[in-house]
């Protein structure tokens, strides 16, 4: 008798969680980390990922610009939260993913330049436009001027202003070739501001922030800063002797499911669940 053996196919992600104020249009993935105290083992990084409703809004022209960036708006977040490592929080973006309906969706994703935010969106999520987080950018170019002129200096200001502006506008291979042409070994800095050149070289696909603009794709990871804040430090950041992790990691769970306006919806869930 002749056994065949075949592959298990995994289920539609719909079958596996309940569709929830899908997105219909375009939609923002962000993702951060932040630090809680548990007891018994310090300070541990909770990681998160926000999806985001977009809106994009024609903006009027002007003698001065006749061609504006259009103006972007985001609401209608939802937040998975946790004491996990970056590939369990990848499972979980996939399973909002799936709850916000968001494979059909004009995408975009912005983040620190992180390798692990960009390994796990990008494997999720193929079609998500990466972009850098616009302030991180700008800081480490206020952090090589400041290395490399000293700071407070005119030069430095001068220089950290020029290539902003030139960053902002697209011209990125300008700022990499500014960039390289410093005179690193004379410069004294941290090893992250010293990598700089390599780093914006690597990255000008991610930094086309002219074109990201002008196509009304978030250039920020603000809603992913700012859940860390309000939906985790404000209340798991508190005076105390920590949280137990198992407390921690039920905690989280339910600021997720709270901040994403399905509380009752999950708890009534769970109370009919037969486990």
């Amino acid at each position: 008798m002749r056994l065949r053996y075949e592959a298990e196919v995994p289920p539609p992600v719909e079958q596996i969680v309940t569709i929830h104020n899908p997105i219909e249009k375009q939609v923002n993935i962000s993702s951060d980390g932040g630090m809680i105290l548990l007891r018994e083992e310090g300070w541990k990084e909770v990681k998160m990922c926000v999806f985001s409703h977009v809106n994009v809004y024609a903006s009027d022209p002007s003698d001065q610009d006749p061609h504006p960036d259009p103006e972007i708006r985001m609401d209608q977040h939802s937040y998975q939260a946790g004491l996990w490592d970056a590939d369990k929080l990848a499972q979980h973006q996939y399973l909002e993913g799936g709850r916000r309906q968001v494979a059909a969706c004009r995408q975009s994703s912005a983040n620190d330049g992180a390798p692990w935010i960009d390994r796990i969106t990008t494997t999720n999520f193929e079609q998500a436009i990466q972009v850098i987080d616009w302030q991180h950018a700008e800081e480490r170019l206020w952090k090589v001027a400041k290395a490399a002129f000293g700071e407070g200096t005119p030069q430095a200001k001068l220089w950290a202003e020029d290539f902003i502006d030139k960053l902002w506008h697209g011209r990125t291979s300008e700022v990499v070739a500014a960039l390289y042409a410093l005179d690193w070994p004379h410069i004294t800095c941290p090893d992250d501001v010293a990598q700089s050149p390599g780093y914006f070289e690597a990255r000008q696909a991610k930094m086309q922030y002219d074109y990201f603009r002008q196509q009304g794709y978030p250039i920020g990871s603000g809603t992913a800063e700012s859940g860390i804040n309000t939906v985790v430090h404000h209340r798991m950041k508190r005076q105390s002797r920590g949280w137990k992790r198992q407390n921690a990691q039920s905690m989280l769970a339910a600021l997720s499911e709270f901040h994403s306006d399905r509380f009752l919806l999950t708890w009534y869930a769970l109370l009919q669940s037969p486990n």
